[in-house]
């Protein structure tokens, strides 16, 4: 069976119209690029062999998720310095627009125009929000990103924020800047990227504690991060109990690994039922983004 097959089937089986993918990658090509060639050098936060598994030009990776029947997934775009956010979402906009099965993404950074380029794309109808605080390096609490936080919690629209200290920590990474901004803005609709991982516990404790609080599957639960940062297995009862806050993310183009064996290794997860696995790989993205 070849993997677009190998996919639909596990959606058809589990009686889905597809896949909400709320965790892939599309950015301009001279971006995308740069992204490749830090994962080819086997950059510091990364330290081993990372082969990019669907390495092709922007066509045929849409053409590649549709084959597999993912409904709506991400351009999950993201700025490490100032004066690159604007233009990233200006781009992210376009696409977007082509690609009617993108969900319309934007991102920002701390710095004084973020306020206004993030009003501007919550107008434009921006439906998910990408914060990267480890490639960006900013405190999540930083005094320039008060009214964009606040912009965004009146909105309503989710932000997928890689804040987990993995796969290496960096100087503003983990659950305690997290806590803080939930305190400061509680209806904020976060999506913690990668289960927060390898913090699992203290981010499942906060989706406890926030309604508003998701964690997204990327690459957790395959071997390739099993090696390094191993989910708890005595956190399993709780990733059960909370599978209304889970969402399936794939982190495609960028996996050393195949797509299907990242959604196996979900679904196969010991003590999880039919229920969850169709509220983890659609249902509950699908409630999140208004889907029909």
């Amino acid at each position: 069976m070849d993997e677009a097959n190998e996919v639909r089937k596990i959606w058809t089986d589990l009686g889905l119209p597809g896949i909400v993918d709320v965790h892939t990658h599309f950015m301009p090509k001279n971006v995308m690029d740069k992204v490749w060639q830090y994962f080819d050098s086997q950059g510091p936060l990364i330290g081993r062999e990372w082969p990019i598994t669907y390495r092709a030009d922007e066509a045929k990776r849409v053409a590649t998720l549709r084959e597999f029947g993912i409904r709506k997934f991400t351009s999950l775009v993201y700025p490490h310095k100032p004066n690159m956010a604007a233009w990233l979402n200006q781009w992210a906009r376009g696409f977007a627009k082509d690609t009617p099965d993108c969900l319309a993404t934007a991102t920002f950074y701390p710095e004084p125009e973020a306020r206004g380029y993030v009003a501007d794309a919550i107008a434009a109808g921006t439906q998910v929000f990408k914060a990267h605080i480890q490639v960006g390096n900013y405190e999540p609490n930083d005094s320039l990103l008060d009214n964009v936080w606040g912009l965004i919690e009146d909105a309503g629209v989710p932000v997928v924020i890689h804040c987990g200290s993995g796969p290496a920590p960096g100087d503003f990474t983990g659950p305690e800047p997290i806590a803080r901004l939930l305190s400061r803005y509680p209806r904020l609709a976060l999506i913690v990227a990668h289960m927060g991982m390898p913090e699992y516990s203290a981010f499942l404790d906060l989706a406890e504690r926030n309604d508003n609080v998701r964690l997204d599957t990327t690459m957790a639960f395959t071997p390739f991060v099993e090696e390094m940062m191993p989910f708890p297995k005595t956190e399993l009862s709780r990733l059960k109990a909370l599978g209304e806050h889970i969402l399936f993310g794939s982190d495609f183009p960028n996996i050393p690994y195949g797509y299907a064996e990242a959604v196996h290794h979900l679904i196969d997860l010991p003590g999880v039922d039919d229920a969850w696995r169709r509220n983890v790989l659609h249902d509950n993205a699908a409630k999140l983004f208004g889907l029909s």
